[in-house]
C-alpha cells in the first residue's frame, strides 16, 4: 500500500475548472495502490455522493471535502478579496458541519464567490481537518507578501478555531515562483510553531497530457480562446493527479509530510447511511393519534363521497393498500401529498388526473391526489408501491400556471428551512462539446458545423466515429478536426453548469442544511445534489410540475362559464361522447393534450378511436419502441378486425384481451408472472423492472424461476418458455398503464372542451403560448381548420388575453404584442371603459400615458390596433412621436400643478388645431404592413408575404416546407420560403456564408449557404425576401446548392418530350447564353433546377431565339 494519499483534488464538479472524472480519479487511485483519496472542489460539495459511494464500491476510502473561498473580513462585506481554505471531514460530525458551511456560504456569504469567514468556521470547526490550501491560501499569501507576522497570528486563528492536531501547513511544488518563496516560510512556520504539514499537488486533471483539455475548460469558462494571451489559464503542466512516486521527487527530505498524508487518511471515519429515510412528519393530524389513522379515516371518507362504499372490491383493495402503506411507513408520505392537492383545490389552482404508478393506488385516488379509479381501468398497486420495493413512492403532480404558489406553501407549512427545489447538471452533450471546443480552438464555424451534424447527440463521439465513415475520413486526414474531437471527447458529459430541476422539490424532515449541502440559484434556494443522490440518501422529492394543457382547461372553463353561463365539472364529463371520438379520428388535434405532434394526427386517423381504452393505448403505442416495430400496425389492424389476434396461452386471454394479444402494459408483465407463475405481486414489479432496463443476469435467473412456476401451474415447459420470451421481447416496449390511463383522461378533457367549445378553447389555447410565435402561427392554422376566424389586435376591443368576440371570431390579445406590457395594457382598458376611443388624438388624449412609453405606442400601431381608426396606419407612424411627446409633456406639466392647456401655451385654441391637422400620406404598401405584423405580433395575421407569388409557386410545385422537414436526411429538395432571418458569417479563409431562415405559411427551416454559392447569388437577399432554394436536407436544416428569387423571371421548359440530341443541342445554347434569369428543367412530373452557369436573359432577342427552337407550349417565362 502507498504511504502517501492525494488531499487536494478538484474534479469536474469545479465547472469547468476541474477535468478530473470521479470514475477515472478512483481507478487511477486503485491503479497507484493509494488507500484513500479526496474529493476538494471549488467552494460546493456537488460530487460528493457519488464520489463516496464509487470509492466504497472500489475498496478506497473516500474524504469529503472542500477547498472553500475565505473571506478577508466578515462575509457580509461585499469584498471581492479572498483566500482558499481546505476542509476535509474527519467524521459524521465534520461531514455535517462541512455541508453548514459549504451551505451558508452560499445563502449568506456569496459575493461574486460563496464564502465562509472566521466566525463561521469557529462555529462549526468540530469534526473537521484543515489545510492552508494552495498558494491562493491565506497564510501563503501573507508569507508571499512578506508579512510573517501576520502569518503566524494566522496560524494561531486556525489553532483556535479547529484544534491543534487538526490543522495542516500545505506544501506543493508546480515549479511556480511564488509557491518557493511560501514553502520557505511555511517550512519555517512548522518549525518555529511546531504545525505538521502535508504535501498536496492542486489536482485538476488526471494525466500530465491533460493540461490543455483543462485549460480549454477554463477558456469555456471565461468565453475566451486559447489564442487570447490576456485569459485566466494555469502556468506549466504540474497540475495532473501524479503518481506516489512523482510525488515524493517533490519534497525527498520531508518524510513526515507525506506520512501525515496516510494519517490523516487513517483518521477519516465518514459513515453514510443510505438506508435510512428522512420523511417528514404529518404537521397536523387534528384528532387523529397517528398519520395511520387519519388516512384511513380520509380514506373512508373518500369511499363514501365517490359512492363505493358498498363495493366490497373497493374495500378490500383500500385495506390491502393500507396495510402496505402503514408496514412501509409512508402514512405521513400520502397525507403531505393529499395537503398540498387540497390546498390547490381549495385555492382554485388546476391539479392534474395523476402521473405515473401513483394513478394505480386507490388511496390516491380517494384522497383526490389523482382522478382516475383504478379499479375501473385494472390498474395496479404495486406497480406503484409494494413490500419489495427499496426506494421512495413516488407521486409527481401536475399543477396550472400557479405552480410555484404550491411551493411557496409547502415551504411555509413545512419551514422554508425544510423545503429546497433540486440542483440538477446540465452536461456537455456530443455535439454542444464539439461546438464548444470549436470555438475555444477557433475553428472555422463551417468545419465545426460540418462534424457536429455528423454526430450523433444519443450515440455520443466514440460511437458516432465508429458509425460514420465521412467522419472517420475528416478524423484521419484533417489535423485540425482530430484535434477538435480529441478536445471534445475530452470534455464530452462533464458537468457545465447547474440549474433548478424543472419539477423536483425535497421536503425534509429536519433543516436541510443539516443533511445536504445547498446554494441559491436565481432567487431559489436548490440543493447541490442532484435527484438520484437525494434518493439515495432517503430525502423525500416530490415533483411540482406546472402543466400548460391544465391552465388552458381552466382559463377555458372560466371563459365558458362567462360567455354561456354553464359551469363544466370537467373531472366528471362522460368518456362515451361518441362526437369527441369521431373529432379525434379527424387528426385536428392541435391542442389536445399529448397528441398536437403529426405522429398523433396520423395514429388518431388510423385507430379511428371509439372508446377510452383506445386512447390509453394510442398514448402507449405512440413512442419510438412501438413505432420502431410492427406493433403499431399490428395492434390497428386487430382493432379493426382486419387480423386475428393470437394468444399463446388460453390462461393469457383475460389478460392480454384489452390490446389483442399484444403486452403493450408494464401491468401486463407483472399479471402474467402472477397468474401463471405464482409471483407476487412485489416479485413480478421486480422482473418487470429487470426486463425493462434488459439486466440479462436477473432476466436469466427469472426465467427459470417463471417455467417453473408455470410448470407447477399446469403449462408445458415449451409454452412457458415460449411466453417469458414475449414478456421479454414486449417488455422493452411496454408502458406505464397508470400513466397512459391518467394521461388519456387529460388528453380526452382537452379534445371533449375543443369539439363542443371551440372558440373558447381555442381562445385558451392562445393566451397559454403568448410569446412563443411558432405556436401560435400553428394554432390560427388549427383555428381555421376548424372555422374559427382569428381577428387582429384591436385597441378597442382587445383585452390582455386572446378572447372569444363570437362563436367563430377570436380577437387577438394585447399582450402578445412585442414591447407592451401589463401596465401600458390596464391603461387602454381603464380608458376606453369610460368610451371607445375614436383616433389616435383621442387615444392620447384620454390614457394615462405615464402607463405607456413611446415604444408601447409604436407596437400598438405597427400591430394594427389602430387600424379600425379612421387615420391610416403611414400617417400614424409619422406624426405619432410628435404626438406621443406633446401629450406626455401636457401630462407632466399636469402633475406639476399646471391645470390647462392655456397655462401651457397661452393659445389653446392654436395647439388643439396644430394637433388635428397633422401630415397625411399616402398608406404604406402591403408588404410593409406584414413586415410590421411579423415584428410585433412574430407571426403574418393578416396575410402572408408569399400569396402575392402563389400564380409562379403553382407552376413550380415546389415542396412545402412541412413535407421538405419530413423527407429523408440527404435527399435533395426543393422549396419556396419568406425570408424572416438573416445572418452572413465570414470564414477563416476571409469568405462570405450566410445562415437563413425562411418560413410558409406553416412551417420554418433553417438554410445554410456554404461560400462557393453565397458567391454566385445575383440579388440582394435584404430587398428580395421571397426565395426559392434547392438543396441537400441535412440534420433538419438544407444546405443550399442554389437560391432563387420569386421577384425574377424564371424562365421553365419543359423537356419531357426532348431527345438526347435534343437536349445536348439546348445546353449548348443555353451556356453560350449570360443573365439573371434562372432556368428550370421540366421532365414528366420532375423538375430539374440548372446551375446559374445555364442562367439566361428575358431580352426581345433571346425570346426570338426561343420562340424559333422550342414550341410554345414547351416554355414560359413565369
Amino acid at each position: 500500500m502507498s504511504d502517501f494519499v492525494h488531499l487536494h483534488n478538484h474534479t469536474a464538479f469545479s465547472l469547468l475548472d476541474g477535468a478530473i472524472r470521479v470514475d477515472s480519479l478512483i481507478k487511477k487511485t486503485k491503479k497507484y495502490d493509494m488507500p484513500a483519496a479526496a474529493i476538494t472542489d471549488h467552494g460546493v460539495l456537488y460530487g460528493i455522493i457519488d464520489f463516496y459511494r464509487k470509492a466504497k464500491k472500489e475498496g478506497i476510502k473516500p474524504i469529503i471535502g472542500a477547498e472553500v473561498y475565505l473571506s478577508l473580513g466578515s462575509r457580509f462585506e461585499k469584498n471581492r478579496k479572498r483566500y482558499h481554505l481546505v476542509l476535509l471531514a474527519q467524521n459524521n460530525e465534520g461531514y455535517h458541519n462541512l455541508i453548514q458551511l459549504v451551505s451558508k456560504a452560499w445563502l449568506e456569504g456569496f459575493y461574486y464567490k460563496p464564502r465562509v469567514d472566521k466566525e463561521l468556521l469557529a462555529e462549526y470547526s468540530k469534526g473537521l481537518i484543515c489545510l492552508s490550501a494552495c498558494i491562493q491560501g491565506e497564510i501563503p499569501q501573507l508569507l508571499i507578501n512578506g508579512n510573517y507576522d501576520l502569518a503566524q497570528k494566522a496560524v494561531s486563528d486556525y489553532h483556535a478555531i479547529f484544534g491543534k492536531d487538526n490543522f495542516f501547513l500545505e506544501l506543493q511544488n508546480h515549479n511556480l515562483q511564488q509557491e518557493k518563496e511560501a514553502v520557505q516560510g511555511l517550512l519555517k512556520l512548522s518549525r518555529e510553531e511546531n504545525i505538521p504539514t502535508v504535501v498536496t499537488n492542486d489536482c485538476h486533471y488526471l494525466n500530465k497530457e491533460d493540461a490543455e483539455l483543462q485549460d480549454i475548460l477554463l477558456a469555456l469558462q471565461t468565453g475566451t480562446t486559447l489564442a487570447d494571451e490576456n485569459r485566466m489559464t494555469f502556468t506549466g503542466q504540474e497540475f495532473y493527479y501524479k503518481s506516489p512516486a512523482e510525488m515524493l521527487e517533490l519534497f525527498p527530505d520531508l518524510d513526515s509530510a507525506y506520512q501525515n498524508t496516510v494519517k490523516i487518511a487513517d483518521r477519516v471515519e465518514v459513515d453514510l447511511d443510505f438506508n435510512h429515510f428522512y420523511l417528514p412528519e404529518y404537521p397536523d393530524l387534528g384528532q387523529e393519534k397517528s398519520p395511520e389513522d387519519l388516512l384511513k379515516k380520509l380514506c373512508l371518507k373518500g369511499l363514501k363521497a365517490k359512492g363505493m362504499g358498498s363495493d366490497q372490491k373497493a374495500v378490500e383493495r383500500l385495506k390491502y393498500e393500507l396495510k402496505i402503506i402503514f408496514e412501509m411507513g409512508y402514512a405521513a408520505y400520502f397525507l403531505i401529498v393529499y395537503d398540498f392537492v387540497k390546498y390547490a383545490e381549495d385555492n382554485e389552482i388546476m391539479v392534474g388526473p395523476g402521473r405515473g404508478s401513483a394513478a394505480g393506488s386507490l388511496v390516491a385516488y380517494l384522497l383526490n391526489i389523482t382522478k382516475v379509479n383504478p379499479l375501473k381501468y385494472g390498474l395496479i398497486f404495486e406497480r406503484f408501491l409494494n413490500p419489495e420495493r427499496v426506494t421512495m413512492p413516488d407521486i409527481d403532480i401536475d399543477f396550472d400556471e400557479n405552480r410555484d404558489q404550491i411551493i411557496e406553501y409547502v415551504k411555509e407549512r413545512y419551514g422554508t428551512e425544510r423545503v429546497a427545489q433540486i440542483g440538477t447538471f446540465g452536461t456537455m452533450a456530443a455535439r454542444a462539446a464539439v461546438r464548444d471546443v470549436g470555438r475555444v480552438l477557433a475553428v472555422p464555424y463551417a468545419k465545426v458545423d460540418k462534424v457536429a451534424k455528423l454526430i450523433s447527440s444519443r450515440k455520443g463521439i466514440n460511437q458516432s466515429l465508429k458509425d460514420q465513415k465521412k467522419l472517420q475520413e475528416l478524423y484521419h486526414n484533417d489535423g485540425e478536426i482530430k484535434e477538435l474531437i480529441d478536445y471534445a471527447r475530452g470534455v464530452e458529459g462533464l458537468p457545465r453548469h447547474i440549474s433548478t430541476h424543472a419539477a423536483g422539490v425535497i421536503i425534509g424532515a429536519e433543516p436541510l442544511t443539516q443533511i445536504v449541502p445547498l446554494q441559491k440559484q436565481d432567487e431559489s434556494v436548490i440543493t447541490q445534489l442532484p435527484m438520484g443522490d437525494l434518493e439515495a440518501l432517503g430525502l423525500l422529492k416530490m415533483d411540482f410540475l406546472g402543466l400548460r394543457n391544465l391552465t388552458v382547461i381552466k382559463n377555458t372553463l372560466q371563459l365558458i362559464e362567462d360567455r354561456k353561463d354553464k359551469v363544466i365539472d370537467i373531472n366528471n364529463i362522460p368518456l362515451d361522447d361518441s362526437a369527441v371520438y369521431k373529432f379525434l379520428s379527424t387528426g385536428k388535434t392541435a391542442g389536445v393534450f399529448q397528441m398536437e405532434s403529426y405522429l398523433f394526427q396520423s395514429l388518431n386517423k388510423k385507430m379511428k378511436p371509439d372508446r377510452f381504452s383506445d386512447l390509453i393505448a394510442m398514448l402507449a403505442l405512440g413512442r419510438p419502441g412501438p413505432l420502431g416495430s410492427n406493433i403499431v400496425d399490428d395492434f390497428i389492424a386487430i382493432r379493426h378486425g382486419k387480423k386475428e389476434a393470437e394468444y399463446l396461452h388460453p390462461k393469457l386471454k383475460p389478460i392480454l384481451e384489452e390490446t389483442f394479444g399484444m403486452i403493450l402494459y408494464q401491468e401486463q408483465v407483472m399479471e402474467i408472472a402472477s397468474n401463471l407463475a405464482g409471483y407476487s405481486m412485489g416479485e413480478a414489479d421486480l422482473l418487470r423492472r429487470g426486463m425493462g432496463k434488459k439486466k440479462l443476469k436477473l432476466v436469466a435467473a427469472e426465467r427459470e424461476k417463471f417455467v417453473k412456476g408455470a410448470v407447477e401451474r399446469g403449462l408445458t415447459e415449451a409454452a412457458a418458455q415460449e411466453i417469458f420470451d414475449q414478456m421479454e421481447y414486449f417488455a422493452g416496449y411496454g408502458f406505464n398503464k397508470s400513466h397512459s390511463t391518467a394521461y388519456a383522461f387529460l388528453a380526452y378533457q382537452t379534445a371533449y372542451l375543443k369539439y363542443h367549445f371551440p372558440v373558447e378553447f381555442m381562445s385558451a389555447l392562445f393566451s397559454s403560448v403568448m410569446g412563443n410565435h411558432d405556436k401560435i402561427a400553428d394554432y390560427i392554422k388549427a383555428s381555421r381548420e376548424i372555422n374559427l376566424k382569428i381577428l387582429a389586435p384591436d385597441i378597442n376591443n382587445s383585452h390582455h388575453d386572446f378572447f372569444a368576440e363570437s362563436d367563430k371570431q377570436i380577437r387577438y390579445g394585447l399582450k402578445a404584442i412585442k414591447n407592451v406590457g401589463s401596465a401600458a395594457i390596464e391603461a387602454v382598458i381603464k380608458a376606453r371603459k369610460v368610451k371607445k376611443f375614436s383616433s389616435l388624438i383621442d387615444f392620447l388624449k384620454r390614457v394615462d400615458i405615464s402607463a405607456i412609453n413611446i415604444q408601447s405606442l409604436e407596437a400598438f400601431i405597427k400591430a394594427g390596433a389602430f387600424d379600425q381608426i379612421a387615420e391610416s396606419r403611414a400617417s400614424m407612424l409619422l406624426n405619432y412621436e410628435e404626438l406621443y411627446n406633446k401629450y406626455n409633456n401636457l401630462s407632466k406639466r399636469k402633475a406639476q400643478g399646471q391645470q390647462s392647456f392655456a397655462e401651457l401655451f397661452n393659445d389653446e385654441n392654436k395647439f388643439m388645431k396644430e394637433d388635428l391637422n397633422y401630415t397625411e400620406v399616402d398608406e404604406l404598401k402591403t408588404e410593409t404592413i406584414l413586415e410590421q405584423e411579423k415584428e410585433f405580433l412574430g407571426i403574418y395575421l393578416s396575410a402572408h408575404p408569399l400569396d402575392q407569388y402563389q400564380n409562379k409557386l403553382e407552376k413550380i410545385k415546389p415542396y412545402p416546407i412541412k413535407k421538405a422537414l419530413n423527407i429523408s436526411e440527404g435527399r435533395k429538395v426543393l422549396t419556396a420560403g419568406y425570408l424572416t432571418n438573416y445572418k452572413e458569417h465570414v470564414t477563416k479563409r476571409n469568405n462570405k456564408m450566410a445562415f437563413l431562415t425562411i418560413n410558409d405559411q406553416e412551417e420554418k427551416i433553417e438554410i445554410i449557404i456554404f461560400s462557393d454559392i453565397f458567391r454566385k447569388i445575383n440579388f440582394d437577399l435584404s430587398t428580395n425576401k421571397a426565395l426559392l432554394v434547392y438543396g441537400e436536407k441535412v440534420e433538419g436544416q438544407i444546405i443550399a446548392k442554389k437560391i432563387i428569387s420569386l421577384n425574377s423571371d424564371l424562365l421553365l421548359i419543359d423537356v419531357s418530350e426532348f431527345s438526347k440530341k435534343r437536349i445536348m443541342k439546348l445546353k449548348k445554347y443555353l451556356l453560350k447564353k449570360e443573365g439573371n434569369v434562372s432556368v428550370l428543367l421540366k421532365r414528366n412530373n420532375k423538375l430539374i433546377i440548372t446551375e446559374n452557369k445555364y442562367n439566361i436573359d428575358n431580352n426581345q432577342l433571346t425570346k426570338d431565339e426561343l420562340a424559333r427552337a422550342l414550341k410554345k407550349s414547351e416554355y414560359k417565362y413565369i
